[in-house]
């Protein structure tokens, strides 16, 4: 029955004025970043998105007016919190996608509910699937997004001073050493990024090695035992919000006879900046860089 409301909903939001003559336009077809092909009628002027770091890329290209709706995640930059709010990633509001007639929804496969696509896709509702493992993943989504957005002209430059930034840490960590780096992510249960995470990526670029990076599970639980026998030089900390604090900061200082806390290397860092894979990826690469190498950067 939720379905059928729905698709009532949509049919009435969507139907045209009486009278009205739809005005020629250009097929446009691409596909998603699973495969998927899709063909719309031309490029979306009217985009509802279900991940935020999609919300952010799209301010960051100047394309935010086709941004008709976001998620309750969806709070960078400020701006983005003004825009029709149509639930959380997992379970989203329906009835209030299809109130916002989007030509086309984006959503992602690692937070999005396969339910949630299905259902759209019933409704006929065009549904745009991302996903990024890797730093290159995040900037061919940069690309796909000017395209999509007829944004073109500037993700080009965007992509070129991503990839200048991430050149220059590179540089700067090169003739360092690689310190054993554990990276919490979530405190309890434990977990920590594996081979699949794009953080583990970064960790390597910012001239770390990730003590959980052979797991092959993208996010795997661990217990503390693990990590801690693993004795890691650096233990970074992810803070996820602007109300969390440092998260059990504590409880691994009382881990006194660690590498890491014996040579004063627990640190906090903004989680945000690092699980988003939009432009500011670049500053999360930057904040770990000075973590794990602070000689680096003096």
């Amino acid at each position: 029955m939720r379905v059928i409301r729905v698709a009532l909903v949509l049919l009435a939001a969507l139907a045209p004025p009486t009278g009205a003559l739809a005005p020629p336009t250009a097929a446009f077809t691409t596909r998603d970043m699973q495969g998927h092909e899709l063909t719309l009628g031309a490029a979306p002027t009217r985009i509802v998105s279900l991940v935020p770091s999609v919300t952010e890329i799209v301010y960051a290209l100047g394309a935010e007016g086709v941004l008709v709706g976001v998620t309750d995640f969806c709070d960078f930059p400020p701006e983005a919190r003004q825009k029709p709010r149509v639930g959380g990633m997992v379970g989203p509001s329906l009835e209030a996608i299809v109130a916002l007639r989007p030509e086309l929804v984006i959503a992602t496969t690692e937070g999005s509910r396969e339910e949630t696509v299905v259902q759209l896709r019933r409704l006929k509702i065009p549904v745009y699937l991302v996903a990024a493992h890797r730093v290159a993943d995040a900037t061919d989504l940069i690309v796909r997004l000017g395209e999509l957005t007829s944004r073109q002209a500037a993700a080009g430059p965007l992509v070129a001073r991503m990839e200048q930034r991430i050149a220059a840490v590179q540089k700067a960590v090169t003739p360092l050493g690689r310190p054993r780096v554990l990276y919490v992510l979530w405190p309890e249960p434990l977990i920590v990024p594996g081979r699949g995470a794009i953080v583990t990526e970064l960790i390597e670029l910012a001239g770390g090695r990730s003590l959980t990076a052979d797991d092959s599970d993208s996010y795997p639980r661990y217990s503390l035992e693990a990590a801690v026998a693993r004795g890691p030089e650096v233990i970074l900390l992810a803070n996820h919000g602007n109300n969390t604090g440092p998260i059990a900061m504590e409880k691994w200082r009382s881990l006194s006879e660690l590498p890491a806390v014996k040579a004063g290397r627990l640190r906090s860092v903004n989680g945000d900046l690092l699980h988003r894979y939009g432009p500011r990826l670049v500053d999360g690469l930057e904040q770990l860089a000075r973590a794990i190498h602070p000689e680096a950067f003096r």
